[in-house]
């Protein structure tokens, strides 16, 4: 059995290499940079004002802080020309700061009578209130690089940096496969022996959710032509994930019809509960993921290996999920073999495990926000602790 590590790394290498493509920076969201993003102009292009009020250069020649109103610098219209000392603009916010100021007098800090402006309270620091020119990013910084997530500030940030369009990798197409004899598609359909066809649909919604492109084959029962046969549909796919029929039942056919369609299984077994009977594989150049049938099992696996190695078929830099530390609001038991991921709610303060941990239990964990690792081995843990979670 490998350790989640190991298998992620392994499942990482085995990501499919993807093409890149050209698209409109407005319809990349979601998606990963393919070469660092160069900006071909400088933010801000010159001097701006930070805030509403009076550029000014200084006080006046006699020492007072008195200056000659000469004209207005706005937003998209600056002030043409240059101060002479004494002299000042009324200028608003994101306007140009004209030759001969260098600091900003905001307006409730101003008086004005008869075309002069007065400060009477808190005259300003030079450069006070300005935003120099290439103070956020000049001409030739890589504002993002290669490998980053696209995200709403990445978008107004490579809009800014001069860019109409952006290279990103193409989105993998990825196969969901559901099997089980058990399983029914339509769940107003279901006997008392049956139940609803959930985790395809759950896992196509998590590589979806991921800008995947995504087909759904099944569910099909646990009939090893029948299975070949929905798996000959995936041709054309970058990853094929699987759920049921993962572990070493008489009627968990899903290894050998992987086999017998052709892929070469590098792993199967991981050292986390749940969700130890995951498997891993190819076929040509195609990424295999073989889940467990449990619901909750399906989920952490697909969480903890599916969405990593589909970052990295995507190009992302990081890969795998960050787990911060926070305190428990209740106590832990020790841990075997196993780590463990437990379902918990975190409510901003602190982690509570659900009171149901069993792999089926799909209301605790639709309700859950959060995963708490346990690493094996772990001893008891106090409430206080902090312990690590990764946030769903």
């Amino acid at each position: 059995m490998l350790t989640l590590e190991e298998a992620q790394r392994r499942a990482i290498d085995l990501a499919p290499t993807l093409p890149e493509e050209k698209i409109a920076v407005e319809d990349a969201l979601g998606r990963f940079l393919a070469y660092d993003c160069v900006a071909t102009r400088t933010q801000p292009p010159a001097n701006l004002s930070a805030m509403d009020g009076y550029a000014v250069g200084g006080p006046a020649e006699d020492g007072l802080l008195v200056w000659k109103l000469v004209g207005e610098s706005r937003a998209g219209c600056p002030f043409e020309g240059s101060l002479e000392q004494g002299e000042t603009v009324r200028i608003s916010t994101g306007a140009h700061v004209p030759t001969g100021a260098d600091r900003i007098l905001i307006q409730e800090n101003a008086r004005v009578e008869n075309g002069v402006v007065r400060c009477f309270q808190d005259f300003p620091s030079m450069e006070r209130h300005i935003r120099l020119a290439g103070f956020d990013f000049k001409r030739g910084d890589t504002v993002l690089s290669a490998g980053t997530s696209i995200g709403p500030a990445q978008i107004a940030l490579a809009i800014t940096a001069g860019h109409a369009e952006l290279s990103v990798v193409r989105q993998p197409r990825v196969a969901v496969l559901d099997s089980g004899d058990e399983l029914v598609a339509d769940p107003k359909q279901c006997g008392e022996h049956q139940i609803p066809a959930s985790n395809g649909a759950m896992i196509a919604a998590m590589v979806t959710e991921m800008g995947c492109k995504t087909i759904r084959l099944g569910p099909v029962g646990d009939d090893m032509v029948a299975l070949i046969e929905a798996l000959s549909n995936a041709g054309g796919c970058d990853v094929l994930v699987t759920t049921g029929g993962a572990s070493v039942g008489d009627h968990d056919l899903m290894r050998p019809a992987l086999e017998n369609w052709g892929a070469k299984l590098d792993f199967w077994k991981v050292a986390m509960k749940p969700g130890k009977p995951v498997m891993v594989g190819q076929r040509g150049g195609m990424l295999i993921f073989g889940l467990p049938g449990n619901p909750v099992s399906s989920f952490v696996t697909a969480f903890l290996l599916v969405l990593p190695a589909i970052r990295a078929a995507m190009g992302a830099r990081d890969t795998l999920p960050l787990t911060a530390q926070l305190p428990l609001a209740e106590g832990l038991p020790k841990v075997g073999m196993r780590r463990e991921f437990l379902r918990a709610w975190w409510d901003g303060i602190s982690v509570t495990r659900a009171n149901c941990q069993d792999s089926s239990a799909l209301f605790a964990l639709a309700k859950a926000n959060c995963l708490i690792y346990r690493p094996s081995q772990s001893e008891e843990a106090q409430v206080g602790d902090l312990v690590p979670v990764f946030l769903l």
